[in-house]
């Protein structure tokens, strides 16, 4: 299987130490998300947890998941495996945390549309800075199409792309907001991409003036938006 990779990010695959018994739940990746709700967007409740947090973002959305190992997260994250059981539980119940773009999205959607364009590139590039990753971009490299990193698609089309539609409302609700998620998704690979740069440099609002009007016109719409391009047929 061919997965995508992002640069300078590597997991290892390691071996399993084992696991703790696990009950159905625990077991399914489909399972409720909230088992922990705690991600990168909110307070670190103790050492080490951005760190696992960001290693198994790596681990996941680079390899299949049957082969990622708490060990290789572990090694990947500079901590035990002991301490990613305790925090985690379980190797599913640390995916559905990486696979929840919920609490990003609470913050990235915290504003009315009429300003939102603004909000929403000054939390994102806030949020970088706070927690050294990207809130949203390893959507980007879930590409398998037989393992749960479909999941982590389909949780973002839920999460983000579908909640953003509701939020903005209007002619091609989801049309617009499948453009703007791309255009938050560019801002976070241009960033990422031009480290150190020019960007990284950026105050937020800074930024904000540049990348944000572009935003706020798909966010608010166009009187004059047609119902197809000139000139083609409809289907």
């Amino acid at each position: 299987m061919t997965t995508g990779h992002a640069a300078d990010e590597t997991a290892d695959p390691g071996t399993d130490p084992g696991a703790d018994p696990k009950t159905e739940a625990d077991t399914d990746p489909k399972a409720d998300p909230g088992t922990d709700p705690r991600t990168e967007a909110g307070p670190d409740p103790g050492p080490g947890r951005l760190a696992i947090l960001r290693a198994a973002r790596r681990a996941f959305t680079q390899r299949p998941y049957a082969e990622v190992t708490m060990r290789g997260i572990a090694a990947d994250a500079g901590v035990s495996a002991s301490l990613i059981v305790k925090r985690f539980g379980t190797k599913e119940r640390l995916f559905n945390t990486v696979a929840d773009f919920g609490p990003a999205a609470d913050r990235l959607f915290a504003a009315p549309p009429a300003i939102l364009g603004r909000h929403l590139v000054l939390t994102m590039v806030r949020l970088r800075r706070e927690n050294h990753s990207d809130p949203l971009l390893r959507v980007v490299f879930s590409l398998g199409n037989m393992d749960e990193r479909t999941l982590l698609r389909e949780r973002f089309r839920e999460q983000v792309t579908a909640r953003l539609a509701a939020l903005i409302g209007g002619e091609r609700s989801e049309l617009r907001a499948e453009l703007i998620t791309g255009q938050l998704l560019g801002l976070g690979a241009t960033l990422s991409l031009h480290r150190p740069g020019a960007g990284e440099e950026a105050t937020p609002e800074l930024l904000a003036d540049l990348y944000a009007p572009a935003l706020q016109r798909l966010i608010t719409g166009h009187p004059d938006l047609p119902d197809q391009e000139p000139g083609r047929a409809a289907h």
